[in-house]
């Protein structure tokens, strides 16, 4: 083939050079295009490079890829020194014919330093990319150890290893089944009341009434024949048993017959021969059907049961009239029979209610403790002072303001004459005793100078004024104190041994002290209460947050 030339701008090009180039140009766009269609992106990036020990990294990878494509992220240990605390789910968002993958890690450190988030590994379909590694900074936490206040170390707490909480579902346990008690107890009283009420009833209206239930029981539509004459023959002894001989529910039908017999004999009852032979074949029937299982037609059932309400009402007929003998001798009874059911109803209703506050009280020990419920039920003198309405009053001059459960009494003592030389005023408002189980003291200093009170001679001085009233054993702590009026002064506190005057057992004390030395003055607020005491805690602290100065600045 002929090579040829072409000239253009007084320039010669070879035409065949010039194709060859225009195809690799072609070339090259197409791969770079393919290229940006076809091959993924995976890009990282980290919501801080610098955090506390402790804080969360949010770690992201964001992967565009074709739909087609499988993505695998990276799972487990694998930033490693970074501790992976969560890896949230993928979030897949579509652009077009391709998919964009968020996938993000919760990351953290607890030790300071400098560390190197490792790349990672994701795998898309059968090729393999790697992210860049990123640096990240952890810091301490700055702990001012010279500022805060310091604590004493808290003792050891046994706590219950219990794995089922049973108390916190216990009131759910309880309740339904006070109700379903309760529902019981109203069901099995209308019962009795009902019964009660017929059992007041008159023999004959009893026998009949019991008649119409068997009439509206359908025993023999049931085929309990057994049932059905058993009530039967019951109903005919009862009355029979309450009008005419008081052993004919425990007699046999024999037995039953013969004393009926006899009673006509005498004259005491005005049966003929021909209703006591009809109650007779009843109550031979009865006997077959419950003990023989024996089953009468319908018809023969239904009549033995005419048959029973005709003998009743003939017996009716035919029992003489009582004498007033008698009747008062009935009356008698009747009494009787009142009284012991109404000592019945007296003796169950006192166990009854026995028991309901027995239960009652076992749930509110379970629930609420021993110790709460004794206290509730026989009272607590601390307990009493913390749900007795307060009282703020302000004592002394400069003066105190302070809630107390109960008014403070002045303590009046005279001031010698050296003393009335330095100072002008000095009062004393207090509740209670030191050696007793709840003590108050609200102290106030007027000087008739300008002085200035130094605060921690009068800490030194505490050991001294305790042990000056009999207290031994005495432990002082101090700390600056500012009430939230912005009066500065110092709190002093601690424990102490003395003899209870009540008890006259040594008793071992806490003790709560302010101090102040505002308004050119002096004041001192105390409370001491028994460390044993669980309420005297909270009355204590409660007393002294309450303590402001007038005038404070």
């Amino acid at each position: 083939m002929s090579n040829y030339k072409v000239l253009i701008s007084n320039k010669t090009y070879d035409i065949q050079l010039l194709k060859k180039v225009r195809k690799i140009i072609f070339m090259i766009l197409f791969l770079v295009f393919s290229g940006f269609h076809g091959i993924a992106q995976v890009a990282t990036s980290i919501d801080s490079t610098s955090i506390k020990i402790g804080e969360e990294i949010r770690y992201k990878m964001q992967v565009e890829v074709d739909s087609t494509e499988i993505v695998i992220f990276p799972e487990g240990q694998t930033f490693s020194p970074l501790e992976v605390i969560e890896s949230y789910k993928t979030d897949t968002t579509k652009n077009g014919n391709r998919f964009n993958l968020i996938k993000e890690y919760a990351l953290t450190q607890f030790d300071s330093g400098h560390y190197t988030i490792p790349r990672q590994k994701v795998m898309i379909g059968d090729r393999s990319f790697f992210t860049d590694s990123l640096k990240v900074e952890v810091r301490d936490v700055v702990v001012d150890t010279i500022k805060q206040k310091m604590f004493e170390i808290k003792p050891i707490v046994d706590v219950d290893a219990s794995f089922f909480n049973w108390k916190k579902y216990l009131w759910w346990i309880l309740i339904p089944l006070a109700l379903i008690g309760l529902i019981v107890f109203l069901v099995l009283r209308r019962k009795k009341r009902k019964e009660a009420k017929e059992d007041e009833l008159p023999p004959y209206e009893r026998a009949i009434l019991a008649l119409q239930r068997i009439d509206e029981s359908q025993l023999l539509e049931q085929d309990s024949h057994k049932e059905y004459y058993s009530q039967l023959s019951d109903t005919a002894r009862k009355y029979i048993d309450e009008e005419v001989y008081d052993h004919a529910m425990e007699s046999t039908t024999d037995e039953l017959i013969a004393r009926l017999d006899e009673e006509i004999k005498t004259g005491s009852l005005n049966l003929d021969k021909h209703t006591i032979e009809e109650l007779k074949s009843v109550l031979k029937t009865a006997d077959m059907a419950k003990f023989a299982k024996s089953k009468p037609d319908i018809g023969t059932a239904k009549a033995d049961r005419n048959v029973i309400e005709k003998v009743i009402n003939e017996t009716k007929n035919a029992i003489p009239e009582p004498t007033e003998e008698e009747l008062l001798a009935d009356e008698e009874y009747r009494k009787t029979v009142a009284e012991k059911k109404l000592r019945r109803k007296i003796i169950f209703g006192s166990i009854a209610g026995v028991g309901v506050i027995a239960i009652t009280l076992m749930i509110f020990i379970v629930v609420k403790g021993y110790d709460v419920v004794k206290d509730s039920i026989l009272g607590h003198p601390t307990k009493e002072l913390a749900e007795t309405e307060w009282i703020s009053s302000a004592y002394g001059a400069p003066p105190v303001t302070i809630s107390t459960p109960k008014v403070l009494i002045r303590n009046n003592f005279q001031l010698t004459e050296e003393q009335k030389q330095i100072l002008k005023g000095n009062e004393t408002f207090i509740y209670g005793s030191l050696v007793g189980n709840f003590f108050i003291s609200v102290s106030t200093v007027q000087y008739n100078q300008k002085t200035e009170v130094d605060l921690n001679k009068v800490v030194e001085g505490v050991v001294g004024n305790f042990e000056s009233q009999g207290a031994k054993n005495i432990t002082v702590k101090d700390e600056e104190y500012e009430t939230l009026a912005g009066a500065k002064g110092i709190k002093v506190f601690g424990n102490l041994e003395v003899v209870n005057t009540v008890t006259k057992k040594e008793q071992k004390s806490d003790y709560l002290m302010l101090n102040f030395a505002e308004n050119g003055g002096f004041q001192q607020i105390m409370v001491v209460y028994d460390k044993e005491d669980r309420y005297a805690k909270e009355v204590a602290q409660r007393i002294i947050n309450s303590v402001e100065l007038r005038n404070a600045k």
